[in-house]
């Protein structure tokens, strides 16, 4: 039942395919995180952004995961590092020099809800 949100820079070049990167992210972040069920991803291509002058131009690559509450730090701390492997694995080689990589692992808040699925009309 992860949530993950992935943003990245449209400047990235287009040997990028997000949709490679998903299909390796959903079995590792289950695997490591211990979840069950599938992932739910959204893909979030940024064309503006604004960096501190000089960083303005950079291309990025940022995952959030969101999880139930209750993982060990040091659990969601392999599951970042993990995925900035797997993020290094998915960029172009001169993409990869350049790009800024980041990930969050956090708890969802205890707010959260989900609702069951609903037959399609």
């Amino acid at each position: 039942m992860p949530h993950l949100a992935i943003d990245y820079s449209a400047r990235l070049s287009e040997g990028f395919d997000p949709g490679a990167l998903v299909r390796e992210l959903h079995p590792l972040v289950v695997e490591e995180s211990g979840s069950t069920g599938v992932c739910k991803t959204l893909l979030r291509p940024v064309r503006t952004y604004v960096g501190d002058g000089a960083c303005d131009e950079t291309p990025f690559v940022h995952v959030e995961v969101g999880l139930m509450p209750g993982r060990p730090e040091a659990r969601k701390t392999r599951l970042s590092e993990s995925i900035l492997d797997l993020l290094a694995k998915h960029l172009p080689t001169g993409d990869t020099v350049e790009a800024v990589l980041s990930v969050e692992v956090r708890d969802l808040p205890v707010s959260y809800r989900l609702s069951p699925p609903r037959a399609h009309r």
